[in-house]
């Protein structure tokens, strides 16, 4: 890998940014996958950058992306100042989870961009829609939220079950996906509004070693 680790936004006297290009297909649609690393390979050359990592992720489903948080990790620990796709929905499994890992990456002074989206992070604009992450995470919450409450509500009118651990189990996906790209449990309980005891408890339930807060 090269480049200047000291480089955030763009800004630094590297010559060239460190890019990680991540491509992602279903089991069944794999014969689109070099089109993605070559359309990216092709745009950070024109752009100047460095591929400093390639990660290629197969899958039916939305629901892991283990490779995606390998991305995560190497942005957090500052090995790439840029992550690369070719579309918004082969990164994010959704809203919630495309806003939050966006703010992670915002965090660290490590930009996105969205090929075939006109996302952009590294213009002005761009950095403009990475303030607005926030609002945007905090609406999901809020959706989230009310159909937590509408079902706790359908569930007295038929009595059944109900409480808060229905929201915490909703949650249980977005906790690990956290927990396992270098978020604290501390910091977790606080992004998500939950109790700590209630983020060990689905880090371990989930089979995930933890040793410290």
């Amino acid at each position: 890998m090269t480049g200047n680790q000291g480089e955030v936004f763009g800004q630094g006297v590297s010559d060239r940014l460190r890019v990680g290009l991540y491509a992602r297909v279903s089991t069944h649609d794999q014969q689109t996958l070099p089109l993605q690393i070559s359309a990216m390979r092709e745009y950070a050359e024109r752009r100047g950058w460095t591929v400093a990592m390639q990660i290629e992720e197969v899958g039916s489903g939305a629901k892991d992306r283990p490779a995606r948080n390998d991305v995560l990790r190497a942005a957090i620990r500052r090995e790439v100042d840029i992550v690369l796709v070719w579309k918004l929905d082969r990164w994010g499994r959704s809203l919630l989870d495309l806003v939050t890992t966006l703010k992670e990456l915002h965090a660290v002074g490590v930009n996105f961009v969205s090929l075939n989206d006109s996302l952009d992070f590294t213009t002005p604009s761009g950095q403009a829609m990475a303030g607005m992450l926030a609002v945007f995470a905090q609406y999901e919450r809020d959706i989230l939220r009310d159909r937590v409450k509408a079902g706790i509500a359908e569930a007295r009118k038929n009595g059944k079950p109900h409480g808060r651990p229905a929201t915490v189990k909703l949650l249980a996906d977005e906790v690990n996906r956290l927990f396992h790209s270098g978020i604290s449990k501390s910091q977790i309980a606080k992004r998500l509004r939950i109790g700590r005891t209630s983020v060990r408890r689905l880090i371990n339930g989930r089979g995930v070693c933890c040793h410290k807060l």
